[in-house]
């Protein structure tokens, strides 16, 4: 249990949701910042404003999943007022207290060094990474969906990248009869596509093989769907970038051409809040019980 521990949860969308009842079951003192816009309020916690005083006693900060921007800002969808996770904020904390977000631009790093506050991005564990890969796959089943006028079944689809999202991506276009290309960059990952019944191919000999795609689903972020590769596709083809902005796509060339590209990151929280949450706040309480031995085994 968290019994006796003071959480602080700053911002965030319908994800936090879930985190914060998880914690309030598992009895911490939950304050929340940036809800008081909600039309059910939330059961068991403190709705408090933004401020010094209110860091100085908390063992953890918990912020939204993609964390706040260069600035400081974070986003609150359910909130009223602008948030900002300032200097002055990172210096209230208590040593002890423990920052978590999904994923934590150089801004949140920088501070959270320079205060010596330990910083925890959940996304870089595997196991929410592949659980959220799950709903990601959905969510881009959708946009191919919603943007084409032919089925998935039978399609020309190819996965670039054959990481955690990928994998899943490629397995849940394959049973939707899909015909699955995948680039690789090692030999092993090519190994398991074909063992898996995918057709492999390096990402450096992407230009030879956008003959026919009629689908792409890109996780790799970093440019790989150049202008070169883009004037050698279909018109036909629509793009769905899923790796994290900006991306791996000259989406300006792609509009240029007239070709459908589309960046999509987060989609577990645009498609699955209430799964995406759950991953989160499970392996969030998980966290907090380790790092904090003395609150007792879970219950």
């Amino acid at each position: 249990m968290l019994t006796g521990m003071r959480i602080v949860v700053l911002g965030g969308d319908a994800r936090q949701l879930e985190v914060i009842r998880k914690c309030v079951d598992m009895d911490a003192t939950v304050t929340v910042i940036g809800f008081d816009k909600l039309e059910v309020p939330l059961k068991g916690v403190t709705l408090e404003s933004m401020s010094v005083k209110l860091l100085e006693s908390s063992d953890a900060l918990i912020l939204p999943v993609v964390g706040c921007d260069e600035e400081g800002n974070v986003s609150a969808l359910f909130g009223t007022q602008k948030l900002q996770f300032l200097n002055e904020h990172a210096a209230a904390l208590p040593p002890h207290c423990i920052v978590y977000t999904g994923m934590a631009r150089a801004y949140l790093k920088e501070i959270c060094t320079r205060h010596e506050l330990k910083l925890v991005e959940l996304l870089d564990r595997d196991d929410v990474a592949i659980y959220n890969s799950i709903p990601t796959a959905e969510g881009a089943l959708m946009m191919a969906i919603q943007h084409t006028d032919f089925t998935i079944h039978g399609a020309e689809c190819m996965v670039l990248g054959m990481g955690r999202t990928g994998f899943t991506m490629a397995r849940a276009l394959q049973g939707l009869g899909a015909k699955v290309r995948v680039g690789v960059r090692r030999a092993e990952d090519a190994a398991r596509a074909v063992e898996m019944g995918w057709k492999p191919f390096m990402t450096r000999d992407l230009a030879n093989e956008t003959k026919g795609v009629d689908l792409i689903f890109n996780t790799i972020p970093s440019m790989i769907i150049t202008a070169q590769i883009l004037s050698k596709l279909p018109l036909s083809t629509v793009i769905i970038d899923l790796a994290s902005a900006p991306g791996g796509c000259d989406f300006r060339y792609a509009e240029k051409r007239g070709i459908t590209a589309m960046l999509a990151p987060g989609l577990p929280g645009i498609v699955a809040p209430k799964t995406a949450g759950t991953i989160i706040a499970n392996t969030l309480v998980q966290l907090l019980m380790e790092d904090n031995p003395d609150r007792g085994d879970a219950q």
